[in-house]
């Protein structure tokens, strides 16, 4: 995969095929679809907090190198070099998560990008946390991003949050009783990025002593 030496790392869990949410469906099915095209296509994705963007971005990563494509995934919530855009829409999938962190350097960057990628058969993938129109962006920038398909991330209610829980803990061959992510929701956070690191922790925890993620053992790691 290109990553143009960029210190990024996918996540394996992040899979198209474990992205939860019934109302998201129809995004799913629309990339599904781009992957049959050659013509090229920029899709624009928003939602707020752990509305699962990154999730959304590096699975399509992962279901383009699962067809041998060429592609990049770059979030600019981190510091990056000038130049990190040149030249990608010479590659097949071009993931560009967090635009509403992009400096001012490259925002021009990628309306430059935008432009050439007209001229490719690159799928241009964006994620952002709001509409194109409401981020602080160059106006010629905003008006591109507001000309590609946009699509509402859905947030995710308990029981699809704890679906996300249960998938990565079942990975790791861990079994949670549904008491366990009440307490966590109602005395911990209901915040999808907050409960997957705390899990982590009680996780790493119960290895240690040898104990099931328990209340109690909520209580002594998290100290609520």
């Amino acid at each position: 995969m290109n990553q143009l030496g960029l210190p990024f790392s996918l996540d394996s869990k992040m899979l198209l095929d474990n992205f939860v949410g019934k109302k998201n469906q129809q995004i799913l099915d629309f990339i599904s679809q781009l992957s049959t095209q050659k013509a090229p296509s920029v899709v624009y994705v928003y939602g707020g907090k752990s509305s699962g963007r990154t999730h959304l971005l590096q699975g399509c990563a992962f279901a383009a190198l699962k067809e041998k494509l060429e592609v990049t995934y770059i979030d600019f919530n981190q510091d990056l070099p000038d130049g990190v855009m040149d030249n990608l829409e010479s590659l097949d999938w071009v993931c560009l998560d967090n635009v509403n962190c992009l400096n001012e350097n490259q925002q021009q960057e990628l309306f430059d990008l935008y432009n050439r990628s007209v001229q490719t058969q690159v799928k241009l993938i964006m994620s952002g946390d709001d509409l194109p129109t409401e981020l602080n962006l160059l106006k010629d920038l905003k008006t591109r991003l507001s000309l590609a398909t946009i699509f509402h991330l859905e947030s995710l209610d308990d029981d699809s949050k704890k679906e996300v829980i249960q998938s990565k803990m079942k990975n790791r061959n861990i079994a949670i009783e549904n008491k366990v992510y009440d307490y966590l929701f109602k005395y911990y956070s209901r915040n999808l990025t907050d409960l997957l690191k705390a899990i982590d922790c009680l996780d790493e925890a119960s290895l240690q002593q040898k104990n099931n993620i328990t209340i109690p053992l909520i209580k002594q790691v998290l100290s609520i």
